[in-house]
């Protein structure tokens, strides 16, 4: 009978930082430190309160685990984290992942900041636990991916209810992700990573984030270049529309819970400030999803979940920012899918994709301009292209005016992803939202990425993901992704096509963005 063959133990890693030692981990050939503290935990007192500094702590902290994910819930559109995965208030945690050889202080490395997405109401950091290991090996960079406050408790905005006595402040997850990237730029060095060459990068509500953080004055110098996966840019609202969805909030809160409706209080702040506060995590997530489940056709075309144009963290309207030259001047890479929403049916049917949100949205214009736009969608309201119609409201069409704006302060790379292996186009999925983070992180070997390479298109998706690997590491350390990846202006609008084999096109469907153009122009 053979021995059986021992692995090697994992070796822990000590370092310090500013508020204490950590103890890591070596594992799979890179080093990490997981669910360390970058703000105090929003609990008690600093329930819907602005992040405040991570508390010290004695000792060394064991950093060989991951933290607590943010409260979520199973049952809304969107399946949340694992029920086995800890989650809790106290989320407020990231994790950091680097290449397994001793730190150089003369030769920082590149930093890549993910943010997960999730529609601001599921998701975390540790969902796919080896996500950035390739990126750390293949590149050298160091890689960091945090928790941030969700739904009601990060993404709504309650400041109508504030008192002298409590105050509650708005922008809570968004706030959250600007102490994240404060704590890299004054930690990173000590992992080798240079908070000079920080890059963050975000899919979906992620993306959102990322072109949202380029807009708000706390994030300026926190980070120097920024990639946008799938971003619904325009998904930020004004504080009207935002105090209607609180308002929403606190009375499926109170139906949940059994409590009186405080919103037909004599002294409804007082009593909606009670029942949020003293709610518990559970029953807040629950209502979350009570919420999101019925806005789509209370609020045809929006997602009440997203940041509040507030006035102060952040003072206008992103596309206005990007108009104006207000973003933080620096390279972006930005792009979509072909199609996005083709996911975003039955459970998930969150867009303007039914004959009664597509009217909605229609009777916001002229009659000339949705003549027009209907017949860049024929069939329509029929599913497919109803669900492209969604799609290219929510994703496509704001991302093309966010790069045709910024690319007039700072270089923009613009790109379409149509890549999709054969059993996903039989099942009419084509290359849809969030397809690209397969290829991107090494996740065909999960059962979800096998399975759907069953059919063939796995070495085609294994070649993409290794060119997009090498893009996304060439800008985090330059800059700039490829030279022959060309700028995007609005003359040429020059976009990479990321296929099997890829493409550069000039406006790609470019009588749907002229249609678009006149159907919605305050976009």
């Amino acid at each position: 009978m053979r021995p059986s063959v021992q692995p090697a133990p994992a070796e822990p890693l000590s370092v310090r930082i500013e508020t204490g030692s950590l103890r890591g981990i070596r594992v799979r050939g890179v080093r990490q430190w997981r669910g360390i503290p970058y703000a105090a935990a929003p609990v008690g007192e600093l329930r819907f309160r602005a992040p405040q500094p991570a508390v010290p702590w004695p000792g060394e902290r064991d950093a060989r685990g991951f933290g607590l994910v943010a409260t979520q819930s199973h049952r809304g559109q969107f399946i949340g984290a694992k029920p086995t995965i800890p989650q809790g208030e106290d989320c407020l945690n990231l994790n950091v992942i680097t290449p397994d050889e001793p730190v150089d202080q003369r030769m920082l490395r590149p930093v890549m900041v993910f943010i997960h997405g999730g529609a601001y109401s599921v998701g975390s950091s540790r969902e796919v636990p080896r996500q950035g290991e390739g990126l750390v090996r293949r590149g050298g960079i160091v890689y960091v991916s945090f928790n941030y406050r969700l739904g009601a408790l990060g993404y709504l905005d309650f400041s109508r209810y504030s008192t002298a006595e409590r105050p509650f402040e708005s922008n809570l997850g968004l706030r959250d992700q600007v102490a994240a990237l404060a704590w890299v730029r004054r930690n990173i060095a000590v992992f080798g990573g240079d908070p000079d060459a920080v890059t963050v990068f975000g899919e979906s509500a992620g993306a959102n984030a990322v072109t949202t953080l380029m807009t708000v004055p706390a994030a300026a110098g926190l980070f120097q270049r920024a990639i946008a996966q799938s971003a619904p840019p325009n998904a930020v609202y004004a504080p009207a529309v935002t105090a209607e969805w609180a308002a929403d909030f606190v009375r499926l809160l109170a139906r949940r819970t059994g409590q009186a409706d405080p919103t037909n209080s004599t002294d409804t702040a007082a009593d909606a400030a009670a029942l949020l506060l003293q709610a518990d995590p559970a029953h807040l997530a629950e209502a979350t999803s009570d919420l999101t489940r019925r806005a789509p056709d209370r609020y045809p075309g929006t997602i009440p979940l997203s940041p509040v144009i507030d006035g102060d963290f952040l003072p206008e309207r992103p596309l206005d920012a990007f108009r104006d030259g207000r973003a933080h001047r620096i390279p972006l890479i930005i792009g979509t899918n072909s199609r996005e929403g083709s996911l975003f049916s039955g459970r998930i049917d969150i867009l303007a994709t039914t004959p009664g949100r597509i009217r909605a949205v229609f009777a916001n214009t002229k009659k000339k301009a949705r003549t027009r736009l209907r017949a860049q969608y024929p069939g329509i309201p029929a599913l497919r292209p109803a669900l492209d119609f969604g799609g290219d409201f929510s994703f496509w069409y704001p991302s093309v005016r966010v790069g045709e704006r910024h690319s007039r302060y700072a270089p923009v790379r613009f790109y379409r992803f149509d890549a999709a292996p054969r059993l996903v186009r039989l099942m009419g999925l084509d290359a849809t939202h969030g397809l690209e983070l397969f290829p991107l992180f090494d996740r065909l070997d999960g059962w979800f990425g096998r399975g759907m390479t069953a059919l063939g298109g796995r070495r085609d998706f294994q070649r993409i993901g290794a060119r997009m690997q090498g893009w996304w590491l060439s800008f985090a350390a330059t800059g700039v992704p490829d030279a022959a990846w060309p700028l995007y202006d609005e003359a040429e609008r020059l976009t990479l096509v990321i296929d099997a084999v890829d493409r550069v096109e000039s406006d790609p469907r470019g009588d749907r963005r002229r249609a678009w153009d006149a159907f919605v122009p305050h976009i």
